[in-house]
């Protein structure tokens, strides 16, 4: 069998907890992934209009807060995303070897 076979018992209690936070669990986070846990999900998948089947969608933990964490992520805290500089700033043969490059002719 390849992929995750089972969700680990430290996510599912952070799941759990962000299902009792929305208020579509009422039972404690324990940690398991059991009948309760799993209709919860389903729910708060379908009321956003998301699939029910597999468990659970990638947007649902997204928008429970539990998306992916990049805190930790190379140049996390000091890296920026400049707009990229005017094409004008762009010498013409620098400008020429990307136009010849991309084979794209004008």
């Amino acid at each position: 069998m390849h992929g995750q076979q089972a969700i680990e018992p430290a996510r599912v209690t952070e799941i759990q907890q962000a299902l009792i936070r929305e208020h579509y669990l009422t039972t404690e986070a324990d940690g398991r992934w059991d009948a309760g846990t799993e209709a919860a999900m389903q729910k708060y998948q379908a009321d956003q209009g998301w699939q029910t089947k597999l468990m659970p969608d990638s947007r649902a933990l997204k928008k429970l807060g539990l998306g992916p964490d990049y805190s930790s992520a190379i140049n996390a805290k000091t890296g920026a995303f400049a707009d990229p500089p005017p094409v004008s700033s762009i010498p013409p043969v620098v400008a020429a070897g990307f136009v010849q490059g991309s084979g794209v002719n004008r």
